[in-house]
């Protein structure tokens, strides 16, 4: 018993081991993803299968990384589970919108932007609500998804208003439809891509922030957030981060994803 409990004790967390060295001796990296946000990662109810720009942008990262015979495991978050999954070893990474931010660098280590995007507004058309400042009001309900940085953001340009918090973009819609509030708030690649599913809403505002996004691992995992980093920068030199962002973003109405090219 004693020498159980020593090893036990001695044994290093699955959250402190080290990343890179366990996904290279499996040949497979697992990653926190949305399943919720149309364009970026949202699951195929036909298939089954996760499809979105961060979907196909993890799997091209992968084969940069592993070789060829890479594979991913894809585990759906939320904005408030992707943090506590990565703590607890769940995933590897998290490519799931996350912006970096200052206090987000504190609980975790950030790869280089792979996306920057922009937070803006959602309202039905027609809505007089045209900016961020029109909410502005007593009286003014604000939609936003709990533990994403468009929330708090919300208390910096609008503080006069009510935020309430939803703990999907899908809830978050569906409050919007049944006019729990009066405009839908995250960033601008998301909001685009609800509106596409929703022919009578429409993003409006123009962007207020800057949300750069971040592929999110483990502090003390220096090496793997170093490749994901080399990763990133060869699918960028070889026209795959393009040709993704043209697939996903450039027939969307309204994007300008030559904004976002590289």
């Amino acid at each position: 018993m004693l020498l159980t409990c020593l090893s036990a004790c001695g044994a290093k967390s699955v959250a402190e081991q080290d990343v890179l060295t366990t996904d290279q001796r499996t040949n497979r990296i697992t990653w926190g993803v949305k399943a919720d946000t149309r364009l970026f990662g949202l699951e195929n109810i036909r298939t089954g299968k996760l499809e979105g720009f961060e979907i196909d942008l993890a799997k091209a990262l992968t084969k940069k990384i592993l070789g060829p015979n890479g594979k991913c495991t894809f585990v759906p978050v939320t904005s408030g589970t992707r943090v506590p999954l990565l703590k607890n070893g769940n995933i590897d990474a998290i490519m799931a919108t996350m912006t970096i931010t200052p206090e987000r660098e504190k609980q975790v280590d950030f790869t280089h932007s792979y996306f920057d995007a922009g937070q803006s507004l959602l309202v039905k058309k027609g809505s007089p609500i045209k900016n961020i400042q029109d909410l502005n009001k007593p009286g003014k309900v604000i939609l936003g998804v709990s533990g994403s940085n468009s929330v708090k953001n919300v208390a910096k340009f609008a503080p006069r208003a009510r935020v309430l918090q939803l703990s999907d973009y899908a809830q978050a819609m569906t409050a919007l439809k049944s006019k729990q509030g009066d405009a839908l708030t995250t960033d601008n690649g998301i909001l685009y891509g609800m509106a596409a599913e929703n022919p009578h809403y429409e993003v409006v505002g123009g962007n207020f922030t800057k949300e750069p996004y971040g592929i999110a691992v483990n502090k003390n995992q220096n090496r793997f957030r170093k490749k994901l980093n080399w990763a990133l920068d060869q699918v960028e030199k070889d026209g795959t981060y393009n040709r993704l962002l043209l697939k996903w973003f450039g027939h969307v109405k309204g994007f300008n994803y030559q904004e976002m090219k590289r």
